[in-house]
């Protein structure tokens, strides 16, 4: 699999306060990876060691297999186009003259590119309104079509939809889609809204405190978060030979409890684990939702 971005063991200190602690995340080529994590999890400060704002303390990063140790590094973030934090955008200007700066500042030669990404962001009937004036959701369009001078194919966003209304957030998911599917633009993007998130990622990696908890495409995940019986039982044991004898799909949680998978009938197993002296202590079913799983992957509470 090709790689658009790699960090090995990648770390950052303030003082003795690590946000990033040997980090190793795997980003696929034309994948959408959605950086999840919470609020202080080190996020942000990835987004700006791989954008060049900031040095690594130990460890690192390559760009289109470009080692950020390298002098070739430059010409590999000439490829990525990033929003981090807040759009950085003049408001006393219109989203015309924005692109027409960022197009004087990043070094292209000439303006052709801007009516075509304003047309994409949705921007381009704005006319001469000055972007102070413009709503969240188009100032944050707005930053993507910054990110778009230079025509990147990797697209870095840092938590894009906060603060959106609804209608700010399907636009901007319109236009996430959009840039992946049609424009084939591999995307990062950093998120704490797990539910918007779900509806983009292809691939995730769960981050908390600086760590890497899991990496895991949204495949496995839409697997690991399906429909199951969530039991408890005196002796799972007893309950792996009642299953794989009844070809059962199933995960083992501990010593006491397990997830079932699929379709059961509840009044047989109790009756098999039975006969293998093991009691059921408890059962419910549960969907499992990318929320929940990450707070089990990280432990803590919901993010509000």
């Amino acid at each position: 699999m090709e790689y658009v971005l790699t960090t090995n063991k990648l770390t950052k200190k303030y003082g003795n306060f690590k946000s990033l602690d040997e980090l190793s995340i795997h980003i696929p080529k034309g994948s959408i990876y959605g950086l999840v994590g919470k609020n202080g999890a080190g996020k942000t400060t990835l987004i700006r060691v791989i954008c060049g704002l900031q040095e690594p303390t130990k460890g690192s990063y390559s760009i289109y297999g470009i080692k950020n140790t390298s002098k070739a590094i430059v010409k590999s973030r000439r490829r990525m186009g990033a929003v981090v934090e807040t759009p950085a955008i003049y408001l006393n200007m219109s989203a015309e003259e924005n692109l027409k700066l960022q197009c004087l500042t990043v070094g292209v030669p000439t303006y052709d590119s801007v009516p075509e990404i304003l047309k994409l962001v949705g921007l381009a009937k704005t006319g001469r309104k000055k972007a102070g004036h413009f709503s969240l959701g188009m100032k944050q369009r707005l930053g993507i079509a910054m990110a778009l001078v230079g025509n990147p194919d990797f697209l870095v966003l840092d938590e894009p939809v906060n603060g959106l209304d609804p209608q700010g957030i399907i636009e901007l998911r319109e236009l996430i889609l959009k840039l992946n599917r049609e424009y084939q633009i591999t995307i990062l993007i950093s998120s704490h809204i797990l539910d918007e998130l779900s509806r983009l990622a292809t691939h995730y990696g769960f981050i908390n405190e600086g760590r890497l908890v899991k990496e895991i495409s949204a495949d496995e995940l839409e697997n690991a978060c399906k429909k199951c019986t969530r039991i408890e039982v005196t002796n799972t044991n007893a309950l792996v030979r009642v299953l794989d004898a009844n070809n059962i799909e199933y995960e083992i949680l501990s010593d006491r409890a397990a997830n079932i998978y699929g379709r059961i009938n509840l009044s047989k197993l109790v009756i098999a684990l039975a006969k293998e002296n093991c009691e059921v202590i408890s059962s419910h079913e549960q969907d499992e939702s990318l929320e929940n799983y990450f707070i089990n992957l990280v432990g803590g509470k919901h993010n509000d």
